[in-house]
């Protein structure tokens, strides 16, 4: 099924791919608490970026929220629902990456394709599909022909055979080859973008790529649909078996590779900022380690209501007031909304601390807002890590702000 030549350019990305494993396996312990919120960052980007793909309305902010149970007024609950099911098929494709009787097979992607489509059975979850379908291009028109119902069982027996039988391919190439056979073979009524991107994050767990700078590839799509849907031109206008897919697999070791960098890039800034915070919390406002918490979505101009911070760190309603008060008044945090709809935001204070700690206070214009101080900052930040760091150099193009 399919073939691809492992061209110069394929080789460069997958050596450095290996060498930002080495390096993000061996990096300074980080705090757990840090931790937690760079894997909750990295799964609200990914879930956020793949649902929408395919006309799921949220973005990451939703998602965010909907993952610590802070439903927004705006999102439905079918689009709930969804979220939440890809969330479960991300969770079940990392435990089953763990197993030691592991083995690719057509009911393993079933039970994630299951899962994405929260076991909708309207939307045919959980079984392959009975009829034909066909892929359209902008015009309305058949771009892409996938193979009949009557042999999608057959073609995914031999897809998984060849997963299994892979061990010496390079994980991120099982990765790329699993992602555009279920792509191409289309296996169910709906479900089937998301499906393949799961089970593509799975092929680097199970070769080994544990950090989770590797396995948020949907943020990468999510930002270049061009290249992404254009790569897999390389199937032809109707199912081919013996379709040469280098293309695709060259798109999409080299995305692997530069998304596992520009995520390496934003957390080296961010982690920095977070040290920042961590010590204003303690040696300025002499709070609690959770603070930091608030004050990092604060910072990053993400609005926080009493559900989505008690959600991020697990605490009761009331402690959940008490803190969020208590950053008020110390002038950190700036309260916007009355009642169930308050929300709160950074305050000039806040920016002012990080500036200061960073020795960047005097760079500041005195009547500068907090959406140009954040941002001097982050630059500063991104600017000391590409003088410091390799990898960062060669991938200077790392977004923030509100997202």
């Amino acid at each position: 099924m399919f073939f691809y030549t492992v061209t110069d350019s394929i080789e460069s990305d997958l050596c450095v791919l290996e060498s930002l494993k080495q390096r993000l396996d061996f990096r300074a312990t980080l705090s757990r608490r840090w931790m937690g919120r760079l894997r909750r960052e990295l799964a609200a980007s990914s879930i956020a970026a793949s649902t929408s793909m395919e006309g799921v309305r949220v973005d990451v902010q939703d998602v965010r929220r909907l993952l610590v149970g802070d439903a927004p007024a705006d999102v439905t609950p079918d689009d709930a629902a969804l979220v939440e099911g890809y969330r479960q098929a991300m969770e079940f494709a990392l435990v089953r990456a763990d197993a030691r009787a592991f083995e690719w097979s057509s009911d393993l992607v079933l039970a994630l394709q299951n899962f994405v489509l929260a076991r909708s059975f309207a939307r045919g979850a959980g079984k392959f599909r009975e009829g034909t379908v066909r892929i359209a291009d902008a015009t309305g028109g058949t771009k892409y022909l996938p193979p009949g119902a009557e042999d999608v069982s057959a073609l995914m027996l031999e897809l998984m055979t060849w997963a299994n039988e892979a061990a010496d391919v390079p994980a991120a190439i099982v990765s790329a080859m699993v992602h555009v056979g279920v792509a191409a073979i289309h296996p169910f009524r709906d479900g089937n973008g998301r499906t393949a991107r799961v089970c593509a994050a799975l092929a680097m767990l199970r070769g080994g790529y544990r950090a989770p700078e590797f396995t948020g590839l949907e943020e990468w799509w999510g930002s270049h649909l061009g290249g992404y849907y254009s790569s897999f031109d390389c199937l032809g206008p109707v199912w081919d078996g013996g379709a040469d897919v280098t293309r695709f697999v060259a798109t999409h070791v080299g995305a692997q590779r530069r998304q596992a960098q520009t995520v390496a890039v934003r957390q080296v800034v961010e982690r920095q900022l977070w040290g920042v915070l961590e010590d204003i919390v303690e040696e300025d406002l002499s709070g609690p380690s959770r603070w930091s918490d608030a004050l990092f979505d604060a910072f990053m101009c993400r609005p926080i209501t009493n559900r989505y911070y008690r959600g991020v760190v697990d605490i009761e309603i009331a402690a959940a007031s008490s803190d969020l008060a208590k950053l008020r008044t110390a002038g950190v945090l700036a309260a916007r909304g009355a009642g169930g709809g308050r929300e709160y935001v950074g305050a000039p204070r806040l920016y002012r601390l990080v500036a200061e700690r960073l020795g960047l206070a005097a760079e500041l214009e005195p009547d500068a807002s907090e959406d140009q101080s954040r941002d001097h900052v982050l630059a500063a930040l991104a600017q000391q890590a590409r003088d410091e760091d390799e990898f960062v150099a060669r991938e200077p193009s790392v977004r923030y702000g509100a997202q």
